[in-house]
């Protein structure tokens, strides 16, 4: 009891040579503990997350993890609280630079053009709106190959791929078969949309299209965003693939081929109600 009292009398004592109230220093010693306890929290939330944005290469922001430690781990953290635990920690996403997409070859005049799907990209109903594109890829020591993909618009899955070495019109007669087999029984409204490529204003293709039993729309002419969510398909891939390193077509192919599947079956997004696309589109399917 008195080691108690000298004690009060010793921090009295103390406050006043500071200047200070003695609920005033109670106040900051309180507030001391709390930021300690804080900090102590901070680094124990952060330890998952650092975990998660070094597995994935730095390239998930705080959305992304947001969705991986709810679905893989159970874990709900507000957004908000994660990016301030990403600024605290220094860690700092790797942003895709705007590179607008180049169109590989300009369509002929003779080659005619389809209607437009203005846009409207989310019909609420999975293979109703496909969406196709080209892209080139690097690899080996400077060698270039071409990455046709074919993207369901709604649940925004790969549903099919074709990579080639050149791009001659089979890269297209190619996807549209892969597309075939992989759908089956196409939805009787269901629509091919691309940009004005030569490859899909080519009449052969238009023709192989019709007897596809699918209806062809296209972009309008220099406006990357009537196909955006393909051309984002593409950003995100070369973000996330390191394809320069791959010394063969071979290793190349199957490079691509594993990003596709955890894309469709293992990235989380926003958009789709915090699924994956094939969760999406099972989730679409049993409403």
């Amino acid at each position: 009891m008195l080691r108690k009292y000298k004690l009060k009398n010793m921090v009295s004592h103390l406050c006043q040579l500071a200047g200070i109230s003695r609920s005033g220093y109670y106040a900051w010693l309180k507030g001391e503990t709390n930021r300690q306890l804080k900090e102590e929290s901070d680094e124990k939330d952060a330890e998952l997350l650092i975990e998660i944005f070094h597995v994935n290469d730095g390239k998930v922001g705080a959305l992304q993890i947001k969705m991986i430690l709810e679905n893989n781990y159970g874990i709900i953290m507000n957004h908000k609280k994660i990016r301030r635990l990403m600024k605290k920690f220094r860690l700092v996403t790797k942003i895709r630079r705007a590179n607008p997409y180049k169109h590989m070859m300009k369509a002929t005049q003779e080659h005619g053009t389809c209607d437009n799907l203005h846009r409207e990209f989310d019909q609420k109903e999975p293979g109703k709106v496909f969406l196709t594109d080209i892209t080139y890829i690097y690899y080996g020591k400077g060698q270039k190959a071409y990455l046709s993909c074919v993207k369901d618009s709604t649940t925004k899955e790969i549903i099919t791929y074709v990579i080639s070495k050149t791009l001659e019109m089979e890269i297209a007669y190619r996807t549209l078969d892969k597309l075939k087999e992989a759908v089956g029984m196409f939805h009787p409204e269901a629509i091919l949309h691309s940009d004005q490529g030569v490859h899909y204003t080519h009449p052969v293709f238009q023709e192989k299209v019709k007897q596809t039993g699918l209806l062809q729309s296209m972009s309008r002419r220099g406006n990357c965003w009537d196909n955006a969510p393909m051309e984002s398909f593409f950003g995100h891939f070369k973000d996330m693939v390191d394809h320069k390193s791959c010394e063969t077509l071979d290793e190349l192919k199957r490079k691509v081929g594993n990003y596709i599947d955890r894309y469709n079956n293992e990235r989380y997004q926003w958009g789709l109600k915090k699924m994956t696309p094939a969760q999406y589109r099972g989730h679409l399917l049993a409403a």
